[in-house]
């Protein structure tokens, strides 16, 4: 019922969004993007998911006709073999707008709801660990985020923040109370960030100007595990992670954008999986210090 509740939510925002296309004069046309990206680690929420391992990310970027509506869905799948149990999909609608623009306090939004769907291990719905039944370990989540394009007085440097609320697709399960160590992705994260995009003058031959993109984010999380099978997550601050990419275009509307990204985490796992969990689930670094190269390739229309 929970499930057919989401999807039903998801096709009428969906809908909002194409009246609203419909009767605002023709708002604007479908644009978005489709493309892969690769990482030499996958570090989700400050832990790598697929251990040391690289990882690769199909995706689809929709812009709903200028509405403020986007949709995305993203696959996570690891490069070598082993870690079939946590290759996940993420399927995201979300809203996009801004308040007092142009103003000192010009705030840029974004609301939205994410489900993560596990293929490999979504073949039961309840668990039964006698009969080595962990059930589906889905998850979802809602999320809001804001940025201050304005407030600190310096182009380009754009505080935010973030704010999570996950909970499994299903109560009875490893993910949820089925868990004797309680629930692997329910709680919250709050995410602080700060951006500066730094212009650069003429670099590169023919390019007047490009723009390198600095990202530090920290985060206090209070119970959101990423691990679908993992013990549980205290309330602690986790991580500080910091990035620099930039955009590339090789015309033809292709962009290439590399990235560099470094990670301290500052909460240490010691703890164990039950037993006869597929330990691919793991996924958590024993290092404290994390650092990986990406690279998105996307055509945009």
């Amino acid at each position: 019922m929970k499930k057919q509740i989401i999807v039903t939510t998801l096709v009428v925002l969906g809908l909002v969004g194409l009246a609203q296309a419909q009767t605002q004069a023709q708002q604007g046309e479908l644009h978005g993007a489709v493309g892969a990206t690769y990482d030499t680690k996958y570090v989700w929420r400050g832990y790598t998911v697929f251990g040391q391992k690289s990882g690769i990310h199909p995706f689809v970027d929709l812009d709903l006709f200028g509405t403020g509506f986007g949709l995305n869905v993203t696959g996570n799948r690891a490069n070598s073999s082993g870690y079939e149990e946590s290759e996940r999909w993420d399927y995201t609608l979300t809203y996009a707008g801004a308040l007092e623009v142009e103003q000192t306090y010009e705030t840029r939004y974004m609301v939205g709801y994410r489900y993560f769907n596990y293929p490999d291990l979504s073949w039961s719905k309840s668990a039964n660990l006698a009969a080595g039944e962990i059930g589906s370990v889905d998850l979802q989540e809602v999320f809001a985020g804001v940025g201050f394009p304005r407030l600190l007085g310096v182009p380009g440097l754009v505080p935010g923040y973030a704010i999570v609320k996950g909970w499994p697709s299903n109560s009875d399960t490893v993910v949820g109370c089925a868990n004797p160590n309680g629930g692997t992705y329910s709680g919250w994260a709050h995410i602080f960030m700060l951006d500066y995009a730094l212009p650069l003058q003429n670099v590169l031959p023919d390019v007047p100007e490009q723009i390198l993109n600095f990202h530090l984010e920290t985060v206090y999380n209070a119970g959101v595990d990423p691990r679908p099978l993992g013990g549980y997550t205290s309330h602690d601050w986790t991580h500080v992670m910091a990035s620099v990419s930039t955009d590339f275009d090789l015309g033809n509307n292709v962009i290439l954008t590399p990235a560099l990204s470094y990670q301290i985490t500052m909460e240490d796992d010691g703890r164990e999986l039950m037993p006869g969990y597929p330990t691919s689930t793991r996924g958590v670094s024993p290092d404290h210090d994390i650092v990986w190269a990406s690279a998105t390739l996307k055509y945009k229309f």
